[in-house]
């Protein structure tokens, strides 16, 4: 954890084997959350371009905020969210299901 930087996002297998990105919210410390890169379009993985800020997809073009948070479509939903843990230098993932805090819905994913 301590070679990775705030602000770095790092891709992983997440729950059923989907990439997941792992948020660094300050030095040596994991956000509460994980970040699955599978676009809600049509299931492209969806890197982070730091330029700009976002997750952007490459197939069409979707957008995600930095907390996955969709603001450009035409992907309809924002990235499904998992539960990050740290235990020493063990990652847990575990599923996501109260309210998204991103947009106050329920998960659609749960």
């Amino acid at each position: 954890m301590t070679s990775h930087p705030e602000g770095d996002r790092s891709l992983v297998q997440g729950l059923k084997g989907d990439p997941t990105y792992l948020l660094m919210q300050g030095e040596a410390t994991l956000a509460g959350f994980g970040v699955n890169a599978v676009c809600t379009h049509l299931g492209c993985v969806v890197p982070w371009n730091a330029g700009k800020n976002r997750f952007i997809c490459p197939c069409h073009g979707s957008q995600y905020d930095e907390n996955g948070k969709v603001v450009r479509g035409p992907a309809p939903l924002s990235l499904a969210l998992a539960h990050v843990e740290q235990d020493n230098d063990v990652v847990f993932l575990k599923p996501w299901t109260e309210t998204d805090f991103r947009t106050g819905d329920s998960p659609w994913w749960a």
